[in-house]
């Protein structure tokens, strides 16, 4: 079945178009969801929670634009919900900017990227939210001050933190990694 069929099949709530439906996209969109979690059960919920809102609102989706981009936005959303309803997360109100944390380039592309997965899950929901917004999905700082109802100094600042906290994580795993290569 092509996409236009499948989505008009998803409209009349038919159970065997929606789970071709999220047999075709629920990879894809998984990986999204394990930017955006602490760990790989969170990103479930988050995936789950995503396609009951995919299906419930699928007649939202006019055709105009990518249906996988409308259903990434979606999901982005419901990680960004799910952030605002949890206890623990705390936007960091500092709006003090440092310099800029560049990550080189030559450097990330050494690290493998289950690494670099596991780092981005262990920043704190704060700093994780900002960078995969900024950084992964190419929302502005205004786009994501209005998203996570902080100002754009905040998101400046929790994206240069996250920075810091990454590049230090990723150092320490390359130093480990070529210690273990040389048998120390």
């Amino acid at each position: 079945m092509n996409l236009k069929e499948l989505l008009k099949s998803c409209k009349k709530d038919d159970i065997n178009a929606q789970k071709e439906l999220y047999d075709h996209y629920k990879e894809v969109l998984f990986i999204l969801c394990l930017k955006y979690s602490r760990n790989r059960e969170e990103a479930e919920d988050i995936l789950h929670d995503s396609f009951m809102i995919i299906f419930t609102s699928i007649n939202k989706y006019k055709g105009k634009g990518s249906f996988e981009g409308w259903m990434k936005r979606i999901v982005i959303n419901t990680a960004i919900s799910s952030f605002k309803k949890a206890s623990n997360f705390n936007i960091l109100l500092n709006e003090q900017i440092t310099k800029e944390v560049l990550i080189e380039e030559d450097f990330i592309e050494t690290i493998p990227l289950q690494e670099i997965l596991i780092a981005v899950q262990q920043l704190p929901d704060r700093y994780r939210m900002v960078f995969n917004l900024y950084e992964m999905d190419g929302y502005s700082h205004k786009q994501i001050s209005k998203m996570l109802d902080i100002t754009i100094g905040t998101s400046k600042s929790n994206l240069n933190r996250a920075k810091t906290i990454l590049k230090g994580s990723l150092q320490k795993w390359s130093v480990n990694s070529k210690n273990r290569s040389y048998g120390n």
